[in-house]
């Protein structure tokens, strides 16, 4: 019976010892899913930064390409003037 009692109690610490194991696993599966959620949250809103980043990259540009068409007929027109100018002054003299 003593015998019986011990090997009870070896059977039982081994299921215990077990049931810790299963636990200890679970709960480390547990936060390495929630690592990887995390971690692809992350990844999403980097994403979305990004595109956003884009749009707004986008826009610079096509305000950049505007003006530097608005430079130029702006330095036409400039030229046009001061071609003017230089003809009128020349038939006064």
């Amino acid at each position: 019976m003593v015998a019986e009692t011990g090997r009870l109690q070896n059977a039982l610490e081994a299921l215990e010892k077990a049931l810790s194991g299963l636990e200890d696993a679970v709960d480390a599966r547990t936060d390495k899913l929630q690592n990887r959620e995390d971690l692809e949250n992350e990844v999403r809103i980097v994403h979305e930064d990004r595109a956003g980043l884009a749009r707004e990259l986008d826009q610079a540009q096509f305000r950049a390409n505007r003006l530097e068409e608005v430079n130029r007929e702006v330095s036409r027109r400039l030229v046009t003037a001061m071609e003017t100018i230089r003809s009128v002054l020349d038939h006064e003299r």
